[in-house]
């Protein structure tokens, strides 16, 4: 196999997108494959990207996905689903986190959270796409503070955006009370002090922001993290998908890969073949209820 072309469904700068371009490296500089060009088609959570998918006649097409676009797909009743692609690998796994502009006059979770149960849709969050992980996390957030699927629904003003770098620009500009995105996506921000963090996702804290507490820790019984991964065509045949597998198993074992994880600061999630097919069953389903709990889709 000589190139491996990458669909990005995704506008530049975000969490998809700096996978797609850390494996196109990867790939390459390992001369696993010759070139890996990347190609970013942005919008509707990644469901324009996966209609694009669903049309490519190079079976060596690769597609970055994730669990952002497992919730986009149900949230805008996507024609082509997940269900019609060809799994190949998840690859990581990164906590989420909860940031403010700097001048914001939130200095914890519970002042954010006892300001939108006030004031509702006054207070502005934004991230990645409706219905992705971000938007999943506020739904969360509220239906732990006590919040019915109703009221959530009113209370919820979520702002999305179909590339990281637009939602920076949101906070940074201090157009938005708050956003949610990757650690990865607003750490230099963080350390920059241009943002203030108020609580990351996962269930311990994260090794990029030591001093900034879980949800649980700030009295919250949420934890999401955000896995990422690769799927292909649904077309494909089996020996044409485990030629991809070898593939991604190969740059997943190098140790060029284990520096980008170092350097990113995503978990190594790596789940390949059967595995991951019924890891992406089981989310989907997952994500289905969870939707449906906060008020997502009917």
């Amino acid at each position: 196999m000589t190139d491996v072309p990458i669909i990005v469904p995704a506008d530049p700068g975000g969490g998809w997108d700096q996978t797609g371009r850390a494996m196109s490296s990867v790939l390459t500089s390992e001369d696993i494959v010759n070139s890996a060009p990347v190609t970013n088609i942005g919008g509707a959570g990644g469901a324009n990207g996966l209609a694009a998918l669903a049309n490519e006649t190079n079976p060596d097409t690769l597609m970055v996905m994730g669990l952002v676009m497992v919730g986009a797909v149900e949230t805008n009743a996507s024609e082509v689903r997940l269900e019609d692609t060809t799994p190949i690998a998840r690859l990581t796994d990164e906590a989420l986190v909860i940031v403010v502009p700097a001048a914001s006059e939130y200095e914890t979770l519970q002042d954010l959270v006892d300001d939108i149960l006030e004031n509702g849709q006054d207070v502005t969050i934004t991230g990645g796409s409706a219905g992705g992980a971000d938007h999943i996390l506020a739904g969360l957030l509220l239906e732990a503070a006590g919040l019915s699927s109703d009221e959530i629904s009113s209370s919820l003003n979520y702002i999305p955006n179909s590339g990281g770098g637009e939602a920076v620009s949101l906070i940074l500009g201090n157009n938005v009370s708050a956003g949610i995105s990757g650690v990865a996506e607003f750490s230099e921000h963080i350390e920059s002090g241009d943002m203030r963090a108020l609580a990351v996702s996962s269930a311990e804290r994260v090794e990029a922001l030591p001093d900034t507490p879980t949800i649980v820790e700030e009295g919250y019984d949420v934890t999401l993290t955000n896995w990422r991964g690769v799927v292909a065509s649904g077309s494909i045949d089996d020996a044409q998908r485990n030629a991809l597998e070898l593939v991604v198993t190969e740059m997943h074992d190098s140790e060029a890969w284990a520096s980008e994880l170092e350097t990113r600061g995503w978990a190594d999630a790596f789940l390949v073949g059967e595995d991951f097919d019924e890891f992406l069953t089981d989310n989907i389903a997952e994500v289905q209820t969870t939707l449906k709990n906060i008020g997502l889709v009917a």
